[in-house]
């Protein structure tokens, strides 16, 4: 049997092809290409070029490989282009996410891992924040998202699938073996744009508000390293198919850290000053998002092993490094 990965040849996607080949498990991608990369994908894994929400492709993708579990990464994630486009936000999160369950559900793919977000939440009134409080996204990518894990449940109920609903706070860093790391040239990842400002590719940098009610204006988030989080979709999987029921877990450390922290730690990494411009807030960014974590590791036995702001800096430079160079400079 096999795992389809849609999205696998992004940045979170990217790096759950991995994980699961570390694992042992034969693994089938399905990505447009729109923000993911042909060469992210392994020699030896089969990469279909085309959309998540064909229906008969995803069919027949199933039937010829075996599907036994889908792990579904492939979304547009980026808040303030919600705001802005929320249709396109619900066309492609929601609409085409409902059609892969459907087909999950009419080829019998026993269970399904979905990549969601702590978005979900909106505004908490008390960080951190337990899976188990009120869901209220205070933006269209939260609540696109949000639709997917209703459909999810409502579906597992009259069809049997189990799932596992995993809510990302804010992901960075690299794989530690230097095998990819974040690609996407206009990537809005505060650590990914940070390291660009430090290598020059960008010209500096924007902060989006400070007079946020936080200690330095600035938003807090619990940023959480990239191959950390998808060892965590790999033990939802195989908690899954040892009769585990289903699940909604946080995917963060339990502290945060705010932008004008994860900047100083840029500095401090890579030894570089760069410009930094305070700009006023965005559209739909709460001022803090901190995870409550108790539940993942517990259900999963999930240890992180990459707790290091630092350590995740210092892998996001040096994948940035060798991305520029894989251009040609």
């Amino acid at each position: 049997m096999s795992v389809l990965v849609t999205g696998g040849a992004g940045y979170i996607g990217g790096h759950m092809v991995l994980e699961l080949l570390d694992a042992g498990e034969k693994v089938v991608v399905l990505d447009d290409l729109s923000t993911g990369f042909a060469w992210a994908v392994p020699d030896g894994v089969p990469l279909i070029v085309g959309d998540f929400g064909d229906m008969a492709l995803v069919d027949e993708i199933v039937r010829a490989h075996q599907i036994d579990a889908i792990a579904h990464f492939a979304a547009k994630i980026v808040v303030p282009e919600s705001v802005a486009d929320p249709l396109l936000y619900y066309a492609n999160n929601t609409a085409k996410a409902r059609n892969l369950l459907e087909c999950a559900v009419r080829n019998k793919v026993k269970h399904f891992i979905f990549s969601s977000t702590a978005a979900v939440y909106g505004e908490p009134k008390t960080n951190p924040v337990t899976e188990d409080v009120g869901l209220a996204p205070i933006n269209p990518y939260g609540r696109s998202k949000l639709m997917v894990e209703w459909m999810l449940e409502d579906t597992a109920k009259a069809c049997g699938l189990t799932y596992a609903v995993l809510r990302y706070f804010n992901v960075a860093g690299a794989d530690p073996k230097g095998r990819l790391g974040q690609s996407t040239p206009q990537a809005t990842h505060l650590i990914k744009v940070a390291v660009q400002a430090a290598l020059g590719h960008r010209k500096g940098m924007d902060v989006f508000g400070t007079d946020y009610p936080t200690p330095d204006g600035t938003c807090i988030r619990d940023y959480i390293q990239v191959t950390d989080l998808v060892r965590a979709h790999v033990q939802a999987l195989a908690y899954l198919r040892s009769g585990g029921a289903s699940l909604t877990c946080n995917c963060g450390y339990g502290h945060g850290r705010s932008v004008l922290e994860v900047i100083k730690v840029v500095k401090k990494v890579t030894g570089i000053d760069f410009e930094v411009r305070l700009s006023g807030r965005r559209p739909g960014d709460p001022a803090a998002l901190v995870a409550g974590a108790d539940r993942i590791r517990a259900v999963l036995g999930w240890q992180p092993r990459y707790d290091d702001l630092e350590v995740i800096v210092r892998q996001a430079f040096e994948w940035e490094r060798r991305l520029h160079n894989r251009k040609g400079g």
